[in-house]
């Protein structure tokens, strides 16, 4: 953990602290093969060459109505007669952007990330997100909550609507800049390996619905065939209707 002003040196200190990690100076950062950063535009993680940082407004524009109503993602969650009062449960929240689609639609969205790290990236974009007004009434119906979604979903008292699974999958060799981002996620996650306890869970906990984010031509989630699935140019989402 490292800080770019003295001012931050009290919020930095109680990030490592909590995170049971290193303060270091701007000195030893060029030894660090993983670093957090706290600076002016919120919290980076960062490896020396590739850096992931959360940024909400660079989807404004797939969150106006006419975009919105196109992705695949909601088009997947919709249910027929059904258009307040939703809820959704994102088991494997990342960053939390498909959360944020789903927030944008009217779902109240409850994410659940076990990585301690991803977990503090994700409330600091949520954070600075809610001083951005074109995102606050949407990031307002995000709540993150830290730990293992397969042990909490078991002790759900109310089902939800929408389950959401996005396990990640490894990426293939053909680089992008987003794909580069996610491999500094990927040092701190590896891809799903516990597919079948998942979506067993997932199952359990009785919700209306459950979408899986897959490849577009990748096997289905725990070879589980769905009740319909949703294509997108490079993403397909499985639906199983409970």
């Amino acid at each position: 953990m490292c800080y770019e002003d003295i001012l931050q040196y009290e919020k930095a200190n109680r990030i490592a602290e909590k995170l049971h990690i290193p303060l270091i100076t701007k000195e030893e950062c060029a030894y660090a093969e993983l670093l957090l950063l706290l600076c002016k535009e919120g919290i980076v993680l960062t490896d020396g060459k590739l850096s992931l940082h959360g940024d909400y407004t660079k989807l404004l524009r797939r969150l106006k109505y006419h975009n919105l109503s196109q992705e695949a993602l909601i088009r997947a969650v919709r249910i027929k007669g059904r258009c307040q009062g939703l809820t959704a449960i994102d088991c494997t929240a990342g960053m939390g952007e498909d959360s944020l689609l789903l927030a944008a639609a009217g779902f109240s969205v409850t994410l659940y990330e076990h990585n301690p790290i991803i977990t503090l990236l994700l409330k600091d974009t949520i954070e600075r997100a809610k001083s951005i007004p074109e995102l606050a009434d949407i990031v307002s119906r995000m709540t993150v909550i830290e730990g293992n979604s397969e042990c909490i979903l078991s002790k759900l008292k109310v089902s939800p609507d929408i389950i959401f699974l996005d396990p990640m999958f490894p990426m293939k060799k053909k680089k992008s800049l987003v794909k580069e981002k996610l491999q500094v996620l990927q040092k701190l996650e590896s891809p799903c390996t516990n597919e079948e306890i998942l979506l067993q869970a997932a199952m359990q906990a009785r919700p209306t619905r459950i979408v899986i984010k897959r490849p577009a031509k990748g096997p289905y989630l725990a070879n589980i065939k769905p009740s319909y699935s949703i294509s997108g140019d490079s993403i397909r989402y499985d639906c199983i209707v409970m």
